[in-house]
């Protein structure tokens, strides 16, 4: 009972921020101007964005198929595509829930462990992340001028002021920083038993170490090779996914590619937010990027944000409903067990 009220608890919370994300994102908006851009634009690019999406989730469930072999099982790539979608359709309803639910979905159809499962989706999981910060540096070391500005007003300069203000030069500020990782990173060995038993930070730990298990992990693979090409398959097609939509609005036609890949990173750290479907988080984040990267208006900002954001949402609500009936449809052989 009390476990079932703290996850309504939790629910309610996710719902309530997205709500309120939403309505930062959009209270300042002319839905007039808002509604005339969605009217006019060009919907023939969005049918190319999905497609770069579907490119992306089957090289996903190409890719763990190929993860799955490493531990001794041979799964189909459709039953594997369709428990990933199940997956996805699962987080529209709760956040993170659809890790879980692909597995328990693979898992139940290919009669594989679900716990196995769940390793192999940590290894991914860990993978995915060295990609995006791999990402993330390669668009700082080579991103446009008005990229550096972004990261350089919203996050460097405010700070490196504060303590030119207080200490009268900026050399300080840097030695301030350094010292302040490393002291946190040997505050962090030095005391990791004690952390440990702290929730949170004993969760952090089993992530960390998971991660670098899952990492070590990818060694025993067989086919180093597709799985590094299946994962480039899968970044390139989220970044197509995201660049394309821009062309459908004339405000933002003119975005680079480098920008889309921003974007990318962007969009992406918001939709890891705990809010059902990145909704409200999304779309605040990607229009606001957009103002500062592009000087498009807030409409148009939003606009963009809906196409990209609605667009991917309606495609999974609508496969993955498919791919949930499929994955756990009953097979002739299975029903005439059951009777």
């Amino acid at each position: 009972m009390k476990k079932g009220l703290l996850q309504a608890v939790k629910i309610l919370a996710f719902i309530a921020l997205g709500l309120l994300l939403l309505w930062l994102a959009f209270r300042q908006t002319n839905f007039r101007k808002l509604a005339e851009d969605l009217r006019n634009a060009n919907y023939s690019w969005m049918i190319v964005s999905l497609l770069f999406g579907f490119f992306a989730f089957l090289g996903r469930s190409r890719r763990w198929v190929l993860l799955i072999r490493s531990i001794g099982f041979r799964p189909s790539l459709s039953n594997t595509y369709h428990a990933v979608m199940t997956g996805y359709l699962a987080n529209l309803a709760l956040p993170r829930l659809g890790e879980l639910t692909r597995c328990v979905a693979l898992g139940k159809k290919e009669k594989i462990p679900v716990d196995q499962l769940v390793g192999t989706v940590i290894i991914e999981r860990a993978f995915d992340m060295l990609v995006l910060f791999l990402i993330m540096f390669i668009v700082l070391i080579t991103s446009s001028r008005q990229i550096g500005e972004l990261i350089d007003e919203s996050i460097l300069t405010p700070l490196q002021n504060k303590f030119v203000l207080l200490f009268g030069v900026t050399w300080i500020f840097w030695v301030v920083t350094a010292m302040f990782i490393a002291i946190t990173f040997w505050l962090i060995i030095r005391y990791r038993k004690n952390l440990r038993k702290i929730k949170i930070f004993g969760k952090m730990f089993d992530i960390a170490k998971g991660v670098i298990n899952g990492l070590k992990s990818i060694t025993n693979l067989e086919r180093k090779g597709e799985f590094i090409l299946q994962t480039a398959i899968i970044w390139i097609s989220y970044t197509m996914m995201t660049w394309v939509v821009a062309f459908s609005i004339p405000s933002t036609s003119h975005l680079s590619f480098i920008e889309a890949i921003f974007l990318l990173v962007i969009g992406g750290l918001a939709m890891s937010a705990p809010v059902q479907g990145g909704f409200g988080v999304f779309h605040y984040a990607i229009s606001r990027a957009l103002i500062i990267l592009e000087g498009v208006s807030m409409e148009d900002g939003l606009a963009y944000a809906v196409l990209a954001h609605e667009s991917q949402l309606i495609w999974i609500a609508v496969t993955g409903t498919i791919s949930f009936f499929i994955i756990f449809r009953k097979s002739k052989k299975e029903r005439e067990l059951v009777d």
